[in-house]
């Protein structure tokens, strides 16, 4: 069994568990999109600027990794044209579940980012990508194919895990691993997440989680940084996550 299947297993655990982050919005929350009040998260507690998406009517809007019923029913319902694509039967599940719900289709593919996407060059405006990429062990790849499906003008908007929770022991009061968090090739590591079935996670620096937007041709518009929400880390005020909005460029600009 490959670490993505690995993975795909443990977040379908977690969700029968459930994980805050498979658990997909209520009918009431769909009906204040529906009503223009919205937020959605693309990293723990933050809601990402509205200003950062523009107009969603019509829009072709690809949440990538982005399954679990939480922010696609909500560009719904603002107007954009959804595809999904997660590596979790539950995740995507939850998404039928809430479009059949309320009455609207997306188009929902179990597929693996760290593969070619199986998409047509330039296919959509928006792709919204939620934290999930310490879940692969190379993101470079990624961004490429980020850059290759959208149009553009098109607008890659990404929450990033800064690397800095796998230096700390559970209570996040030791530092317990140097970095980089690489558990395919640190038997240590892979028997710390193992031990509280965490799937197979890797840490990722600045260079490759910008830098690597930036090699890929994307021109970065925004940056915030996020925190835990909760624990030793959050209450001293150190982020561990960020978010990027980023732009490729229109033919012929920079």
């Amino acid at each position: 069994m490959n670490y993505q299947d690995i993975n795909a297993k443990a977040i379908d655990r977690w969700i029968a568990g459930g994980w805050e982050w498979g658990v997909p919005v209520s009918r009431e929350e769909y009906a204040a999109a529906l009503g223009g009040r919205w937020d959605v998260l693309l990293t723990p507690t933050k809601s990402v600027p509205h200003g950062w998406f523009g107009s969603l009517r019509g829009k072709k809007l690809l949440g990538l990794a982005s399954g679990g019923g939480q922010q696609m029913p909500i560009f719904t319902a603002l107007g954009a044209e959804c595809t999904v694509l997660d590596y979790s039967e539950k995740q995507l599940e939850s998404e039928l579940a809430v479009a059949r719900r309320e009455g609207y289709s997306i188009r929902a593919l179990r597929a693996d980012m760290t593969k070619p996407l199986p998409f047509p060059d330039e296919a959509f405006d928006i792709i919204f990508h939620p934290v999930s990429n310490m879940y692969v062990e190379q993101v470079r790849p990624i961004w490429r194919e980020c850059f290759r499906v959208l149009k553009p003008g098109g607008v890659l908007l990404a929450g990033l895990d800064t690397g800095i929770n796998f230096i700390f022991d559970d209570d996040e009061r030791m530092l317990v691993n140097a970095l980089p968090f690489n558990p395919l090739k640190n038997p240590e590591q892979r028997k710390q997440l193992e031990a509280s079935d965490a799937g197979i996670q890797f840490s990722h620096t600045l260079e490759e989680q910008i830098g690597g937007q930036l090699e890929a041709g994307f021109v970065l518009t925004g940056l915030y940084e996020d925190y835990n929400g909760s624990g030793r880390l959050n209450d001293y005020h150190i982020p561990s996550f960020a978010a990027t909005r980023a732009v490729k460029p229109e033919r012929g600009g920079e």
